[in-house]
């Protein structure tokens, strides 16, 4: 019989293990038979809205990666389209209150075709070090286009910081690419 997948901290802090349990509470981590976007199958499915979009939720987040980030030489926090947004919002507002403000971006998966036909929309410091957030790491592809798109206009990627690590092969992508990665969550199967 396989063994039922559980959410687990990534890393050892009081904000990380209520967004464990919170998790739960909310309903954002599910387990039975879900099929996902790519087709695949799945024993257990991730709606990290649950938690980003709850006021708790927001506020334990960004908590947690002001926390992460520290001192860090990190100038901004950038969110890949459209589940890392609300991260970002959470991290700006807690890192004003903490009096280290630290500016936000976000990276849509393609440019806009009207307005200022933008892919990175906020504040992308030019050739500064950034951290990119995701809220659910599968295979690493959508983070891997967004840190191009960044790179591409001049900034340097440092650090990814993601809600939940699948583990199913994310990690290891982004870190042979080159990028440390961060999971608050993971799950363990």
């Amino acid at each position: 019989m396989a063994k039922e997948p559980t959410l687990e901290p990534g890393i050892d802090c009081p904000e990380v293990r209520r967004l464990a349990a919170l998790a739960r509470e909310a309903g954002a981590f599910l387990t039975g038979e879900f099929t996902l976007t790519s087709g695949r199958k799945s024993n257990y499915y991730i709606d990290g809205r649950r938690i980003t979009l709850s006021p708790e939720g927001a506020y334990l987040l960004g908590k947690a990666i002001n926390d992460v980030l520290g001192d860090s030489e990190v100038a901004a926090v950038g969110g890949v389209a459209t589940g890392a947004y609300p991260m970002v919002a959470s991290v700006a507002v807690l890192s004003q209150m903490a009096g280290k403000p630290r500016p936000v971006f976000v990276v849509r998966e393609v440019a806009k075709e009207h307005g200022a036909k933008r892919q990175i929309e906020g504040h992308l410091p030019p050739g500064a070090p950034v951290a990119i957030l995701e809220d659910v790491l599968t295979t690493g592809g959508s983070v891997l286009k967004a840190v191009a798109a960044v790179e591409a206009a001049g900034s340097r990627v440092a650090r990814i910081i993601v809600l939940v690590d699948r583990g199913e092969g994310g990690r290891d992508n982004l870190e042979a690419a080159g990028y440390p990665v961060t999971s608050l969550l993971r799950v363990i199967s």
